[in-house]
């Protein structure tokens, strides 16, 4: 699947900008720009998520393993130390996991490189026998595959599971270490069941399912579902995702084929809060080159589910920025670009379903010329958003109403909560050059200050 990746040579020139000297440079005056932890953090990984900072900062808060020992302090490179840093017991202990340099999961514990081929090794699978035995002409579109070649194909992917999806324990900070492009490439780390964890300063790329399943039964046409995220959360509580980069590079969805008329899709979400997760705070975040970029809700009857994403950066997305099911929902100064990027073209950015109750303030979109304004917005005709504040190409523009102008399913704009936990929160005006210097892995130093 995978070529030897290089490592990133750390920076040469890194400046150290405090947030008030930022701001100056950024031209946003005397606005308050708050990124979270920068400046009180002694390092990285024993950050904490300051009061006040979306969801995540409810109630006991979320500190991840800032109490961790000096035998529970990791540094890792690859993906059998990662595997076994995830692992090191007690099991409720604290720990903090630092990542240097790139750790490919499609590799065995010796480093060697895996490929698909290596997966379905054994197996029975392949792909060609695969579409023989469920191409619609001869199988039809009304069932579920099965039989032989569908048994090898959910071996083979059960054996790509094991090498790929890592499990994150309650207490836990992932941290990516500075300056040497700490990256997890094809990769799935699954936050389940658990409490209080936390994920800063990495890049997540390709996290590429060898092995989609074929649904002829989803939607009208079937679709080829995937089965990894880069990041999943299902039933865990308090977890804090901070300055990532999330990606399909380099193998974009423009490469993918097309089987039975549908496109043949290895990717999934990029970060999904799904199965009663809650107490959530995602910000200062990128998001780019990606289809299904984040599922908040596995289903219409998901509970919990209470989110804040804000100062995040969503590029080349295609939907689910996000897709919001059930919960209590806020975005607030996000940016977002929907002009198309490496074949991702925009399609909307934000779905309100399910009864979801989401608030909207101060978020910025750079329209391209190809898309309206009341192609911003998504819902069945029992979602809210509420808020106000949101520009769209710097212009005050009202998205609900631009939305329910031309669609008949209409977006509901009242909710049934206030906002409290609300840091950072600021004029949208400032957004496209502030989030440029300050979103994303690799802008922070050790410290917690700026690295450019």
């Amino acid at each position: 699947m995978s070529a030897s990746p290089h490592r990133r040579s750390p920076s040469r020139r890194r400046l150290a900008v405090l947030g008030a000297a930022l701001l100056t440079a950024v031209g946003l005056g005397s606005v308050p720009l708050v990124v979270s932890a920068q400046a009180a953090a002694a390092d990285l990984g024993h950050a904490v998520l300051p009061a006040a900072d979306g969801w995540a900062a409810s109630g006991s808060g979320t500190t991840g393993g800032k109490a961790a020992d000096a035998a529970h302090v990791f540094t890792v490179s690859t993906r059998a130390e990662l595997a076994r840093a995830l692992k090191a017991g007690p099991a409720d202990a604290p720990r903090i996991i630092q990542v240097r340099g790139v750790v490919d999961a499609n590799t065995d514990d010796a480093g060697k490189a895996l490929t698909c081929a290596d997966y379905a090794s054994g197996t029975g699978y392949s792909l060609t026998a695969y579409l023989k035995a469920y191409d619609p002409a001869s199988w039809g579109r009304s069932k579920l595959p099965s039989g032989s070649q569908e048994s090898a194909r959910a071996a083979a992917q059960a054996r790509q599971a094991a090498r790929v999806v890592l499990s994150v324990p309650s207490r836990t900070t992932i941290v990516g270490v500075p300056g040497t492009g700490a990256t997890i490439t094809g990769g799935s780390l699954q936050v389940k069941g658990a409490d209080n964890v936390v994920i800063r300063n990495l890049t997540f790329g390709d996290t590429r399912d060898c092995f989609p399943q074929w649904d002829p039964i989803d939607g009208s046409s079937g679709n080829w579902n995937s089965a990894y995220d880069a990041v999943t959360l299902r039933g865990s509580t308090h977890v804090w995702a901070d300055h990532n980069t999330f990606g399909d590079g380099p193998h974009y969805d423009r490469s993918n084929p097309s089987y039975f008329g549908r496109e043949y899709q290895v990717h999934d979400g990029a970060l999904d809060i799904t199965n009663a997760s809650d107490l959530v705070t995602v910000e200062y975040n990128r998001f780019t080159n990606h289809d299904k970029t984040m599922l908040i809700g596995s289903s219409d009857s998901d509970h919990g589910l209470r989110v804040t994403l804000h100062h995040n950066v969503f590029q080349g997305v295609v939907q689910r920025a996000p897709l919001a099911r059930v919960g209590r929902i806020h975005l607030y100064d996000n940016y977002y670009e929907t002009a198309e990027l490496n074949g991702y073209a925009h399609s909307y950015s934000i779905n309100s379903r399910a009864g979801a109750q989401v608030v909207a303030q101060n978020n910025y979109w750079a329209l391209s010329s190809d898309r309206k304004a009341s192609q911003l917005l998504s819902g069945d005709g029992t979602g809210a958003v509420a808020g106000g504040g949101n520009l769209v190409n710097g212009q005050p523009t009202d998205l609900v109403a631009a939305y329910n102008a031309v669609n008949s399913k209409k977006i509901r704009t009242t909710v049934d909560w206030t906002p409290t936990l609300t840091a950072g929160l600021q004029p949208a005006a400032g957004l496209p050059a502030a989030l440029a210097r300050t979103a994303g892995a690799g802008v922070l130093t050790a410290s917690g200050t700026f690295a450019r």
